[in-house]
């Protein structure tokens, strides 16, 4: 296709393609499907190989949140029936995230649910930085706290922290439709605060809340724009108890397609897998390694994943390797001070606009919501973690 020989020069130049270029890749049709990630495939292999990172997740406090993001299931009036705690301690979360490391970990992610930290928060989540970078030197950790207020970031970088998460989640236009509690503007500011302090930034997106073809790409090209270093791309899982528990859009092949318009948009980036992959991509979580260099080992938030070794097995079966501790991660370009989004050849304003419009309905599937299982299991628990 010369759709896809143009995306593939375009990303060995680290060039944006046209909106209309992201476009036409949803669009493209299953028997293509293959050409699609062989095509992406290039791309990845050429900034990051066949190294896959590894990356382990820590709920540092667990629902309560006054915030009503629909897609949540710590939201405010969420019915999900999850684990709910407050702050657990310094040397519970090391513990939790010494399971993540011996699995093999390279980063470790600090969440906390709720609007944004208070200056007591961040003083907690100082203190745990401190005690799991006290075992693990060498670990990268990344915080998640929500919005952030003036001075907050640089304390958590001077605690020790390498990186700071806040996802803008779905496209400016529609992120109203998706939480009222705070504004698209103010997730953008948090992800520029995290950057002026010297954090890693990441940001990405949650596909599977009805969102057009339009919607994904423009939350993409947002997020080109914005420059995170790491790109987490979520599918929705359909908690019964929130109000998108009935949202069952996507199947394996589009999220193939999603990861795939993503690496093109972003070839040098970190484009990591992040949740619903077992939900949705399922016995394609393989293929998807062709297109991300970064997933998530071990449970979710509020979620099961599937076993720490069963990553390990497929990442080995589909010919990839884990990253290690020792290996950077980005390419040298994007790793030196001065790598911005000025610095990408090309350019990052979006290519002209493209009218919105909804996707083909696919055909009906039954909603596997045998897949969803909450978790019990690791931080907040008296259980051993899965990792």
């Amino acid at each position: 296709m010369d759709l896809l020989n143009t995306l593939v020069d375009k990303g060995l130049r680290r060039e944006l393609p046209t909106r209309d270029e992201a476009l036409a890749v949803l669009a493209t049709s299953d028997d293509e499907l293959l050409d699609v990630v062989a095509a992406a495939g290039k791309v990845r292999r050429q900034w990051f190989g066949r190294r896959v990172k590894l990356n382990y997740l820590v709920n540092l406090k667990s629902g309560l949140c006054p915030e009503d993001c629909s897609y949540c299931s710590q939201r405010l009036g969420s019915k999900a029936e999850i684990l709910k705690y407050t702050w657990i301690k310094p040397d519970e979360a090391e513990k939790a995230a010494s399971a993540g490391v011996a699995g093999g970990a390279k980063r470790v992610c600090l969440v906390a649910s709720g609007r944004g930290p208070t200056d007591r928060d961040v003083d907690r989540v100082s203190k745990t930085i401190e005690a799991i970078k006290g075992q693990h030197e060498d670990v990268e950790v990344c915080a998640c706290l929500g919005l952030l207020s003036e001075g907050q970031a640089e304390r958590l970088k001077s605690a020790g922290a390498d990186a700071y998460n806040h996802n803008l989640n779905t496209s400016e236009g529609t992120y109203g439709d998706i939480t009222t509690t705070h504004t698209y503007a103010d997730r953008v500011d948090t992800v520029q605060q995290a950057q002026a302090a010297g954090l890693s930034a990441c940001s990405g997106l949650i596909a599977g809340m009805g969102e057009t073809d339009a919607d994904l790409v423009d939350v993409v090209f947002s997020l080109r724009e914005l420059d995170p270093d790491s790109v987490p791309v979520n599918f929705l899982i359909p908690m019964e108890g929130t109000p998108l528990a009935k949202d069952w859009h996507l199947t394996p092949q589009r999220c193939l397609r999603i990861l795939a318009m993503v690496r093109f948009v972003c070839p040098d980036v970190e484009v990591r897998l992040a949740g619903g992959r077992e939900v949705h991509l399922r016995s394609m979580q393989p293929l998807a390694l062709n297109l991300v260099n970064s997933i998530f080992l071990g449970d979710y938030l509020t979620s099961e994943g599937q076993a720490g070794q069963t990553d390990l097995d497929m990442i080995a079966d589909a010919g990839f390797e884990v990253e290690g501790a020792g290996t950077q991660t980005l390419p040298e370009h994007r790793a030196e001070p001065s790598a911005g989004c000025g610095s990408h050849e090309g350019g990052c304003a979006p290519c002209g606009d493209s009218p919105r419009t909804a996707p083909e309905p696919a055909e009906a599937q039954a909603a596997r919501t045998d897949l969803v299982a909450v978790r019990r299991r690791g931080a907040g628990t008296d259980l051993a973690p899965n990792a």
